[in-house]
């Protein structure tokens, strides 16, 4: 295995530790629903989410779950297969690997509890934004530094 490689899965695997971490921490913490606020905008409060973003498909009966599942390791495989491709480089591998551990990270969630733990409460001005995890922060970091990395390099990130 390539050095560069093994650095990069090293970043999504602290991804995945810190994740887990963090929610047997609030797991052991709270009751689901039990909200504990920290500030004027933002609350640690604990809820499962069956569905994906935005709690999309939650009611759907139970077959997301598996389809969550299959998609995700299906994503991780490609990611995996960039990885390799790009472990020299330095931000496309980094956004990678952290989308490649939260994915993995809220799929552990998906085995051990049919849904994903949700804790991260933040609302300002009347608006109020769906909890999320760790796992899902550093996807969307993830999702940003890709985009910023298809600024940068542009067609040559091809």
């Amino acid at each position: 295995m390539m050095p560069g490689l093994i650095r990069w899965l090293a970043l999504a695997a602290l991804v995945v530790v810190l994740d887990q971490a963090s929610k047997l921490w609030i797991l052991g913490s709270l009751r689901l629903f039990e909200t504990l606020q920290v500030t004027s905008f933002f609350n640690l409060v604990l809820v499962l989410n069956s569905g994906a973003a935005f709690s999309f498909l939650a009611g759907a009966g139970g077959w997301q779950k598996w389809f969550f599942v299959g998609l995700a390791l299906v994503i991780c495989t490609w990611l995996l297969g960039l990885l390799r491709r790009h472990a020299a480089e330095r931000l496309l591998p980094a956004a990678l690997s952290l989308i490649l551990g939260g994915a993995l990270g809220n799929v552990i969630d998906r085995l051990r509890f049919d849904a994903v733990v949700d804790f991260l409460d933040f609302y300002a001005a009347g608006y109020h934004w769906p909890a999320f995890n760790v796992a899902d922060s550093a996807i969307t970091v993830g999702v940003g530094l890709m985009l910023l990395h298809q600024f940068l390099c542009g067609k040559d990130a091809k």
